[in-house]
């Protein structure tokens, strides 16, 4: 029978050629005994993780398939039982990473047909199916904004019901800097979508005019945070498009522009005898990312809870999604992600090493995390299997799945201070990292913060309590240049050495550590635009759900207090439709603090009515 650990030999040449792993690594050769961990072992991970043949490790790639097996060896020269799927190492989960175009799209216009990625695209979140004929107004830049300042409405006087909207993209060009940057927030595609939405239309067609300077005309296919959808058609079409149709009515796309770039009022009006006709076609990109988790069984009481020790091996591959801080010169390239985070999935393998043969009560499970880049896929997907329900206040009788989570994310870069976010989880954490770092002696900045943007939130919204490692931002963050060579392998070692200290203090303990709820500390910083505060947690595994799903409310926020919980999907705020994250943002942007709300969810397949009533980020 073929053993359930994962080998090189076991899975076979043809396997290999299929994932393109033939040559795969074996680290058996440098694995050292249990004891202290090395700076320069650290590096060796390091190296290897960020290798050329891992292309960035995106989740749901080739090269993360490699960085994950090679975890997964790791894990098995160290004896370490799997505790992924099936008695292997890996954990597997499916998710959207996009949409792709179908085969059935189609665009027309009074009898002439138009080329699909050629002279138009769908854009990523457009309804799909066929959008029957109808007229087409144009509505400048399509931007409505009720600011005091600098109050504009593209659509005064229009009526737009049951019609396209054509529309420029981007902003005014001859804006001063302060009304470019009051109405920036206006300008997105998702924002202008909506507009037309709200306001009945039944497409938005998008088009850069002359004047925008843009390097591709149509909008490209990548997703983003939410890959949920709107009800209504949306794409954009080529500027020579836009100016045939507005010709037929003697205008042109570079007059218009030119007058609305310059401040003129330019009245919206309707093309006639223009009908536009669409089949819109795109298919989901269902890509399947897995984590790699292993188990090292306790010596105490099956009952007591696990202590877990991750960090997300994922990175951004070549950056061409969101995210990339890549220069014009780097796009394409390689982002190699040697602090973010080969550091912390280095660091948690060491620790495993070092851990040995040592006789701790309770298991300790390492896992290295994929998705974290697309909204903490593996690490919320692993919490719901494990502890879907951890109780906030363990006993005897019902003690948590997973008694305590430690994570570190970027801690290649140690300068001056580590940072340790998550002490406001647990009271038992101030003692323990003075009793831990007496030996080691670095400097610690402690942040009583528990929601970070990390996988260590993941397990904290299920009532565990956590601690998050982190040395830093820098320069190199999210680019090409986040290389092996740049990381503090000593600094890497002191860290490392002082979770693993703490890891081993923890699984020796009988007692549970207590888990504190606790509200947004007023230090965290706040999203752009949004001064009422309701305290929900958006749900992104689960960004292609109509509405938005929540993966939990904080502790004594708003929502908690007016009934919304985890696992409620909002499809309504203050009278306003939510399908997507985008939707529930703007409609934060109008409520008033202290006033009542309603919110509309759906939970367990039944609509209910809650009332909210938000408070102030201030």
């Amino acid at each position: 029978m073929m053993s359930n650990a994962i080998r090189c030999t076991a899975l076979g040449t043809l396997a290999l050629m299929t994932l393109g792993l033939v040559g795969c690594r074996t680290p058996a050769s440098w694995v050292p005994g249990p004891g202290e961990i090395s700076a320069a072992d650290l590096r060796r991970h390091v190296e290897i993780l960020t290798a050329d043949d891992t292309e960035g490790r995106k989740t749901g790639t080739v090269g993360a398939q490699r960085a994950t097996l090679y975890v997964a060896q790791f894990f098995e020269q160290l004896g370490l039982d799997p505790a992924g799927d099936d008695g292997t190492y890996f954990q597997n989960f499916e998710f959207s990473s996009g949409v792709s175009l179908g085969p059935d799209n189609l665009l027309r216009a009074s009898g002439h047909n138009f080329a699909i990625d050629s002279d138009w695209r769908p854009l990523a979140f457009s309804s799909t199916g066929a959008i029957a004929a109808a007229p087409v107004v144009f509505a400048g830049y399509g931007i409505v904004s009720a600011l005091q300042e600098y109050d504009y409405d593209s659509y005064a006087g229009l009526d737009v019901r049951g019609k396209w909207v054509l529309a420029l993209r981007f902003l005014p060009e001859d804006l001063t800097p302060q009304r470019r940057q009051q109405l920036t927030r206006y300008a997105g595609l998702r924002y202008k979508a909506m507009i037309a939405r709200d306001r009945g239309a039944r497409g938005l067609i998008l088009v850069a005019g002359p004047r925008s300077q843009v390097e591709r005309e149509l909008v490209g296919l990548a997703g983003d945070a939410s890959l949920a959808g709107l009800s209504l058609g949306a794409l954009s079409v080529r500027r020579e498009v836009a100016d045939r149709w507005l010709a037929a009515d003697g205008h042109s796309l570079l007059e218009l522009q030119r007058a609305l770039d310059s401040g003129h009022e330019v009245t919206g009006f309707e093309l006639p005898g223009l009908r536009v006709s669409a089949q819109i076609d795109l298919e989901q990109i269902l890509v399947v990312g897995r984590n790699v988790v292993a188990r090292r069984p306790g010596t105490g009481s099956p009952e007591l809870g696990t202590i877990v020790v991750g960090a997300h091996l994922d990175h951004l591959g070549r950056g061409t999604g969101n995210g990339s801080l890549a220069t014009q010169e780097e796009r394409g390239q390689i982002h190699p992600g040697a602090d973010d985070n080969a550091s912390g999935v280095a660091a948690m393998l060491e620790i495993a090493r070092s851990l040995g043969s040592l006789g701790l009560a309770r298991p300790v499970v390492f896992g290295a995390w994929s998705g974290e880049e697309s909204g903490l896929l593996g690490s919320s997907h692993y919490v719901n299997q494990v502890a879907p329900a951890s109780p906030h206040a363990p006993s005897a009788s019902s003690p948590r799945a997973i008694a305590a989570y430690l994570n570190m994310d970027m801690i290649g870069r140690l300068r001056t201070d580590l940072t340790l976010n998550g002490l406001g989880s647990s009271s038992l954490w101030r003692d323990e990292l003075i009793a831990r770092n007496r030996k080691i002696g670095l400097s610690l900045a402690l942040q009583d913060d528990s929601y970070v943007p990390s996988d260590a939130t993941s397990f904290y919204l299920a009532g565990i309590p956590v601690l998050s490692a982190f040395t830093g931002a820098h320069a190199e963050y999210h680019t090409p240049r986040d290389t092996a060579a740049t990381l503090d392998y000593v600094g890497m070692q002191r860290v490392a050495t002082l979770i693993g200290s703490l890891t081993a203090s923890l699984a020796a303990r009988s007692t549970e550590p207590d888990y504190i709820a606790m509200t947004r500390p007023e230090s965290a910083p706040r999203r752009a635009f949004l001064r009422a505060y309701l305290g929900t947690i958006p749900d992104y595994a689960n960004a292609t759900v109509a509405g938005l799903r929540l993966s939990g409310v904080i502790a004594g926020g708003p929502a908690e207090q007016g009934g919304l919980r985890k696992g409620d999907v909002i499809v309504e705020l203050a009278g306003r439709r939510v399908e997507n994250i985008y939707d529930y943002t703007y409609a934060i942007e109008a409520l008033k603090v202290g006033e009542t709300v309603d919110v509309l969810v759906e939970r367990d397949g039944e609509r209910q009515r809650l009332r909210v009533t938000p408070g102030s980020r201030d």
